[in-house]
């Protein structure tokens, strides 16, 4: 009895990129450039965390694109492989997160996801990847011009389906971003890995794989 009670009263909210979905740049860029320096360098110059958070935010790739073009012309057929070629940063689902997943809707459990996508890419995410379009209700960060860890974005997710923060419990790959869904009331988990979770919700009363 105390399980079931448990498992009512926990709500998982799952971020995507990295908990269930793998994403890493350096798949693609493995490709165009010769060394890890030379990669790294790149990514933390041109293509960098925070222009991508732009696209995340709601800025279209082919406006993010052309920005970063005119800044570096040099690196123009890298730049439009980062849209071009964003597939190629996905090598796939995480599975065993996504069998956790679907045990969860096979018992039942409403199943919540916030997730800093860009518009473009998470249509063509949710179109590789079926499973992405059975959430009980998700926030995307593009449809909403608002990024983890900002407070807002947890809040609409809570307001927008009548969720208690105290019932939910999050998931992401992000300190920052666990932080934040702590701060507005939500117990969170830091992924590290599928067994984090599997041991997690099983201490939670959850259903797993």
């Amino acid at each position: 009895m105390t399980e079931t009670i448990a498992s009512r009263r926990t709500i998982p909210v799952f971020d995507i990129g990295n908990v269930l979905i793998e994403w890493d740049p350096r798949h693609l860029y493995r490709q165009i450039f010769e060394d890890e320096g030379a990669i790294e360098r790149f990514l933390a110059t041109v293509c960098t965390q925070a222009w991508n958070e732009e696209q995340d935010r709601g800025r279209s790739f082919e406006e993010g694109v052309r920005l970063l073009i005119e800044r570096f012309p040099e690196h123009e057929a890298a730049i439009r492989a980062y849209d071009e070629r964003w597939h190629e940063m996905v090598p796939g689902a995480i599975e065993r997160s996504v069998a956790v997943l679907g045990a969860l809707r096979r018992a039942g459990i409403p199943t919540y996801a916030i997730t800093n996508f860009s518009a473009e890419k998470f249509a063509s995410a949710q179109a590789r990847f079926p499973f992405l379009a059975g959430f009980d209700g998700i926030v995307v960060s593009a449809h909403e011009g608002v990024l983890k860890p900002e407070p807002a974005i947890y809040r609409l997710l809570l307001d927008r389906h009548g969720l208690a923060a105290d019932d939910c419990i999050f998931i992401d790959d992000s300190v920052k971003n666990v932080e934040g869904a702590r701060r507005v009331g939500m117990k969170a988990i830091h992924f590290t890995g599928p067994d984090v979770l599997v041991r997690e919700f099983r201490a939670l009363g959850l259903p797993v794989a």
